[in-house]
């Protein structure tokens, strides 16, 4: 199983975002019918820890990891991050050009529970990426479908987009299942915070 760690913001942010990207030249791209591929609104998240391929035989240690992880945010009386949309960013060039737009307020609090989360994965000795978190969430990836000048206006659109703030509530965990259409997020469990 594909396996990830997210947190979602709620679906009056997406809306919000929706609206935004809309006004882009990606989203202009998009209406006219150039596969700049944007991110499906249902699937906007913010990845705390990428786990990759993980045997179905683990997942019970994975749910005990993040669970204790959910448990030790709550006792250790953090504050739930209050956070907003803004600023934005790509990553990769040419075919693999992605558009992200990134997060704003308590982000040092995401960062806190990130490493609570990897750290009972590095305890049970669970894969995960390492790199360090950078939490965003991905608008679209136009690849070489767009000229690159328009992408790089769309960033710098983004970078003067502030999104409503939302509070983060939920961990959740979640499976990504690759198709013809491309991935597909389906939640396996959840964790208050």
């Amino acid at each position: 199983m594909r396996l990830f760690v997210a947190v979602y913001p709620p679906s009056e942010l997406v809306d919000h975002l929706g609206a935004q990207v809309a006004r882009l030249r990606v989203g202009a791209a998009s209406a006219a019918g150039t596969n700049v591929r944007l991110a499906d609104p249902a699937q906007l998240h913010v990845t705390v820890a990428f786990l990759g391929d993980v045997e179905a035989a683990r997942l019970v240690e994975v749910e005990s990891a993040l669970g204790l992880a959910a448990e030790w945010f709550r006792d250790g009386r953090h504050s739930l991050p209050r956070l907003s949309l803004g600023g934005g960013g790509r990553f990769g060039q040419g075919r693999s050009t992605v558009l992200w737009v990134g997060l704003r307020g308590e982000v040092e609090a995401l960062h806190v529970l990130a490493g609570l989360v990897r750290s009972r994965l590095r305890q049970v000795r669970l894969p995960y990426d390492a790199r360090p978190l950078r939490p965003h969430l991905t608008v679209a990836r136009p690849g070489d479908r767009m000229d690159p000048a328009d992408v790089e206006a769309d960033r710098a659109d983004l970078d003067d987009y502030r999104g409503p703030e939302w509070q983060v509530s939920e961990l959740l965990l979640m499976r990504s299942q690759l198709d013809s259409r491309g991935s597909r997020y389906d939640p396996l469990a959840a964790w208050p915070l």
